[in-house]
This record gives structure tokens, sequence and C-alpha cells, in this order.
């Protein structure tokens, strides 16, 4: 008879860290990728910490890409308004210089 160790490994383990990794770069496909983690490892009964911290990262930064875009579209929308009032050419209002075509 052959005694065989117990497994080292758990569902969802590597996933997780996968999750984890590409929660910096690609914040909602690590989001994704850690939530799917997450759910095989509970089922399994095991807790999965790099998953947590992949939902968690991917989380915050998507809402940070989220609020960078909305700013950057206010700015553009503000400066494409500010040459439809002052017209083409060369503006300066309050110490900002608009070039305007």
């Amino acid at each position: 008879m052959t005694v065989q160790p117990p497994a080292t490994t758990y569902p969802g383990k590597t996933l997780g860290i996968v999750g984890l990794i590409a929660s910096i770069p690609f914040n909602v496909i690590g989001l994704i990728i850690s939530i799917v983690a997450l759910v095989q490892s509970k089922k399994a009964g095991y807790r999965n910490t790099p998953a947590v911290v992949g939902i968690i990262i991917g989380a915050v930064l998507t809402l940070a890409t989220v609020v960078v875009i909305i700013v950057v579209m206010m700015i553009a929308f503000s400066f494409v308004g500010n040459c439809a009032e002052l017209g083409p050419g060369i503006h300066e209002v309050n110490s900002v210089a608009y070039t305007c075509s």
C-alpha cells in the first residue's frame, strides 16, 4: 500500500496568483481572474489570500482609472469649450495660453 502525501496546492491557488499579478497592468482582467480564483477556492474550502489581494488591487486601480479618464475628459471638454468661445488664434486667459484653430 502506497501512502500519498497531502496535496500542497488547492483549487484556485495558481489562478489567484495570476489574478494578483494581472490586476496591476490589466485591472479589470485581473479583477475577474481573482474573483474566479476566490470562488474556486471557497468551493473547495480553502482561503486564497492572493485572490483577495488581487480583487482589492484590481478594484482600486479600476476605480482610479475611471476617475482619471473622467478628469481628462472634463479638461478636454473645457479646452474645446474655451476655443469655441474664443475663436481661432492664440489667446491668453488667466495666464493660460490657448492655441485654437
